[in-house]
């Protein structure tokens, strides 16, 4: 069991201070994603909760408490149909639908959508997305 926790403020924390973390928390339950407050010598510490495993939790004396300066960045594509093959590459990721073929930066976002017919193959290649299609192969070179 635990949790990784990052500070909603910009002070250095001493080594240690997960032992301060844990006595504070002990006993309490915390979610991913929630904001936990710890109050010490009369002044609240914000922490988001960036996991907690198994969330929801309640803190006990064997949790480990991680600090992090960072989070985790999570990012969902949704689509209509079901996703047949992902090719991830250098520029991001190639999404092969039944017939489409869509390219998207690591961020998320759309550089590229085509329906083909008869798709057959998608390939990745120095850089380049190799398309097979009926008699056809395109390259595509986001």
């Amino acid at each position: 069991m635990r949790i990784i926790l990052k500070p909603l403020f910009d002070v250095e924390l001493p080594a240690g201070f997960e032992e301060i973390i844990r006595s504070k928390l002990r006993g309490k339950e915390v979610k991913t994603g929630e904001t936990v407050e710890i109050d010490l010598l009369g002044k609240p510490l914000t922490f988001k909760v960036v996991l907690a495993d198994p969330s929801p939790m309640k803190v006990s004396k064997n949790t480990r408490i991680e600090i992090k300066k960072s989070e985790v960045n999570e990012i969902t594509i949704e689509f209509d149909e079901e996703v047949r093959k992902v090719l991830p590459f250098s520029k991001g990721l190639v999404i092969v639908l039944q017939n489409d073929v869509r390219i998207y930066n690591w961020n998320g976002q759309k550089l590229y959508s085509r329906e083909f017919e008869e798709l057959k193959e998608v390939r990745v290649a120095e850089g380049k997305v190799v398309v097979v299609h009926g008699n056809r192969v395109t390259l595509i070179e986001p």
